[in-house]
């Protein structure tokens, strides 16, 4: 039997959100303790982590040190993917100057790529584990060219990770999203999903499963947020698969460490950003104030060519490389 342990969108950082009435970091410290701790009593074989391990791509040293010596408390390997928050500009070819690619290359944890399959064996039972880091396109084009894989090594079961707004009922217009319904592929036994923070009930039909557990950490005051409670999800391969979900013990409910207040200024806000972006759509057709979903819709609406695309974007990805460099991180 395999076992593997998932987990996903820890958001390491070194500061404490608006909306957080807790140490944030201590708590988040207790969480992977805990995890670890999980993955220990459950004897498993691997760690998956489903991006967004950090919250920005040039967390500082010391914080990256901190959380880097939990990382290595686990007995097994940590096979991750780059989230959004993980890179820069939504390059996922920026990851290798990212705080992710620099565990990846102390062997901290292995960054899985696209076309790169890993195989897992024991006791022979053989499982083929793939990844789909965050990208520009990602729920904007075929969902099959990034949760769907072939299984190129033969194994008997295939696992897919993919950082992507996978979820169970309909986003507001102009928030790039895949309907989970639409996600079963016969080469995927199990489609691991994370970016979509709330999670979704466990999804399985003719023996296929798609998970996603919701994030561990909790970094916004929205109601959904506040009702759920941080969990992991345990994935076990012998002659069939079993998932299950486990909740954090050390996670306190919504209401003792999320700003109930903070709520009315936040919807104020977000009424105010409404405002501003339908003064912007009114005046330019864009759906959204993203930069790169502005410079997608220009080069949409100016038949601009993805080789153009993304040499914008990568300079964007770049200047914001530079700008965080400058900037630092508030400690």
């Amino acid at each position: 039997m395999i076992r593997l342990l998932y987990v996903t969108d820890t958001h390491i950082r070194g500061t404490a959100p608006r909306s957080r009435l807790d140490d944030f970091v201590q708590t988040l410290h207790r969480k992977l303790e805990e995890v670890v701790e999980i993955a220990k009593d459950e004897n498993v074989d691997g760690i998956l982590h489903g991006g967004d391990l950090f919250d920005r791509p040039d967390l500082s040293p010391a914080v990256v040190r901190d959380f880097a010596s939990l990382l290595r408390q686990f007995r097994v390997p940590v096979y991750a993917i780059a989230g959004n928050h993980d890179i820069y500009g939504h390059n996922p070819e920026t990851v290798e100057r990212s705080m992710l690619g620099l565990l990846d290359a102390f062997d901290t944890l292995h960054l899985l790529q696209p076309g790169h399959p890993l195989l897992i064996e024991k006791k022979g039972i053989s499982l083929q584990l793939t990844g789909q880091p965050f990208h520009y396109d990602l729920d904007k084009r075929d969902p099959v060219l990034d949760y769907s894989v072939c299984n190129e090594l033969q194994a008997d079961y295939c696992v897919h990770m993919v950082h992507g707004m996978a979820v169970d009922r309909p986003l507001p217009e102009g928030v790039a999203h895949t309907m989970v319904h639409t996600l079963w592929f016969d080469e995927v036994d199990v489609l691991l999903t994370g970016h979509y923070h709330a999670g979704f009930p466990l999804q399985h039909r003719d023996g296929h499963y798609i998970v996603n557990p919701g994030a561990l950490a909790r970094i916004n005051n929205h109601p959904s947020e506040i009702r759920r409670m941080p969990q992991v999800a345990l994935l076990e391969f012998s002659d069939h698969i079993q998932v299950r979900f486990r909740s954090l013990q050390c996670a306190a409910t919504g209401e003792e460490v999320l700003d109930r207040s903070y709520l009315e200024q936040a919807a104020y806000r977000e009424e105010k950003m409404a405002s501003f972006v339908r003064e912007v759509r009114a005046a330019g057709e864009f759906r959204s104030m993203d930069v790169v979903d502005i410079i997608e819709e220009i080069a949409t609406l100016e038949g601009i060519g993805d080789e153009v695309k993304f040499e914008a974007m990568r300079r964007i990805a770049v200047v914001q490389e530079r700008l965080g460099e400058e900037g630092g991180e508030e400690m």
